[in-house]
Formats: structure tokens, sequence, C-alpha cells
């Protein structure tokens, strides 16, 4: 027998000894010729210890048998607790199990899979609601854009230009009253805006330039129709709808909740993917287009949440003081038992 291990506390000397007993109640829980050598004995209380043994089986390497045996106090006869198979410090053991939803990872989804959404995802939001809380496009919203603030704000815009140049523009108009009455002069004609000394301050709005930026299309060039057309057919080729992907989908991105919508023509037919999930996520992808990972194709329902418990308390239970002498599972000890051993207790 090996030499017995403690946890800061000495073992029964009883109880380690036991290792016939612990030996055989493993044998009798395991498979015929898998318990191997004893390994130790570590003392789990006061007159309780546990004995490991080799575990031989095929697939279980490092694990190893527990017996638990235990005496109790003045006691000679030492009795079984539990026979369990434990892993030990070196076992092989199954890796943590993951969610499915923690463990995929962009780039997974492949053409016929479908990637469930949970009823309340973060990255969706309902589309119309009737709820008194307006959307934040809503005409409703605190912050929203209305034909009153918007005059507001026009005004806003149009007096700041002025008043930084009144003072400039002003005192260049009034600094020089000879030249002015002198006909056309050099000052005058520059405070009167023609000249060359007051251009570079003077506001441009109201010119095609400002008009086009505002607009957003102060750009020298922009595509012709034969450059949206030959994008068109290479994003169509890339994410359209007779791709393998595409064709396994259980619906089209026009439906989709995680689709971008382009500006211009260009959205008729075509959006940007924003699902993470999704092999198009960040490319622009046909209407027509489809993966599992649509927002409406499956939704996860919600756990069921058990209902509250009930409990009466208008009632009264009636129990017992005394148990009845005939209602214990332990027979009552006649004279002849006297004398024996005490049995674990």
């Amino acid at each position: 027998m090996s030499a017995a291990t403690t946890r800061s506390r000495t073992p029964d000397r009883l109880c380690v000894e036991a290792v016939d007993l612990a030996r055989a109640a493993a044998e009798e829980a395991a498979a015929p010729g898998v318990v191997g050598e004893h390994v130790s004995a570590v003392a789990d209380g006061d007159r309780v210890v546990t004995h490991f043994f080799e575990c031989k089986e095929p697939g279980y390497r490092g694990w190893r048998w527990a017996v638990t045996v235990a005496r109790a106090s003045r006691a000679k006869v030492v009795t079984l607790d539990e026979t369990v198979l434990l892993p030990g410090p070196d076992a092989l053991l199954a890796p943590e199990w993951v969610p499915w939803s923690e463990r995929l990872r962009p780039g997974d989804m492949g053409p016929g899979d479908l990637l469930p959404t949970e009823a309340e995802d973060l990255r969706l939001e309902p589309g119309y609601s009737g709820e008194d809380a307006p959307p934040p496009n809503s005409v409703l919203a605190a912050d929203a854009v209305t034909p009153q603030n918007l005059a507001e704000l026009v005004e806003a815009e149009d007096a700041g230009p002025e008043e930084d140049l009144a003072p400039e523009g002003g005192a260049a108009g009034r600094g020089a009253p000879g030249a002015s009455g002198a006909g056309s002069g050099t000052a005058g004609s520059g405070a009167g805006g023609s000249g060359a000394a007051g251009s570079g301050v003077l506001p441009t709005r109201g010119t095609i330039a400002s008009v086009a930026e505002e607009l957003g299309m102060r750009r020298a060039r922009v595509l012709s129709r034969y450059g949206l057309h030959v994008a068109a057919d290479r994003w169509d080729e890339a994410y359209g709808a007779k791709t393998p992907m595409a064709q396994a989908a259980p619906a089209p991105c026009v439906s989709c909740g995680f689709l971008l919508p382009l500006a211009g023509s260009l959205r008729q037919a075509f959006g940007v993917c924003g699902n993470e999930f999704s092999p198009a996520d960040g490319h622009v992808v046909s209407l027509a287009y489809g993966c599992g990972g649509h927002s409406e194709a499956a939704i996860m329902p919600k756990p069921p949440r058990p209902a509250p418990p009930v409990l009466d308390s208008m009632g009264a239970d009636a129990f017992p003081l005394r148990p009845a002498p005939d209602s214990g599972s332990v027979p009552a000890a006649g004279p002849e038992d006297e004398s024996e051993d005490l049995g674990h207790s």
C-alpha cells in the first residue's frame, strides 16, 4: 500500500487501512480489469478517507477511481460511502463547451446554412411600431428638423458671414468718402464689391460651386452610365441572385434588416450588407442576393419564464410533534444487539 497523503489533518488509521474494501467497491462499480494500483488516500474529514485507484479503461487517461470510506465515532467497523470516477491532475478532459452563438465567427457560414437571430437582437430594431415613442427620424422627435427650426438655422447661417464681413466692408465703404465722390475711384469700387481688393473676403453664396458643394456634387467628374453598368455587373456577379449562397438562402436581401440601402439610382437594385456573420459583410450586394443570416429567416423564441409559485397563506397543515414509534426504518434494538460494535451512523 502506498503512503497516505493528508489535507492538513491526520487521516484515520482504520480508514486508511481499508484498501481492500475500497478496491472491492471500485471493481464492483467499474468493468472488470480497469481498476489499477492504489494511488493515494486523502483525509476528507474526521474518520472520512477517500482512496484513489488508477483507471486503466481506454479513453480515460489520468482518471482515477475515488472510493470514500468512513467510520463512526468509537466504532471499529469501516463502512463505504460512495464510489465515483474523477479526473486527475493530468486527466484527458473534453474542452469546455461553448454555445454556438459565441462559437460562431464571421466567415463560418456556407451555402445552405441558417443562422437564426434572437428575438431581442441588439443589432436590429423595429422598422415600424405602434409605440408612443417616435422613431429617431420622425418629425415628432425632439431633435428633428422641422420647418420652424429650419428657418432659424437658415437665418443664423445667413447672419454669420454678414456679421463677420460687416466691419471690414463697412469700413472700406465709409473710409474713402472723397474717393467715392470723385466718381469711380479705386477705393470706392473695392467697397462696392467689384474691385480686386475685396474679392477675397466677399461671401460666395449663390455661386454654382457653393450650390454644388451643398448638394454633394462638387466633383470634377462622376461615373457615367457605362461606368454604372460595369460596376453593377461586377457586384451582381460576386453577390447576386445566381450565386450558390443566394440559391440556398431562405429569403432575399430586399427584406433583410441588415441591408443598408445605397443612394442614387443604384438603390433600386443594390445595398450594403451589415451582418458581421454573413460572407458579404461590408460588400455591395444585390437585392436578390441572400444568405442564411437573414434577419427574419429564423428567430429564436424567448426562453419560457416559469409561472411564479402560488403560496396558500390561508390554509394550515397539521404536523405531529413526535413521530409514531413504528414510523422509522430502523428496527428497535434488542437485548442481543447491545454487545455488538456500533455501526456507521
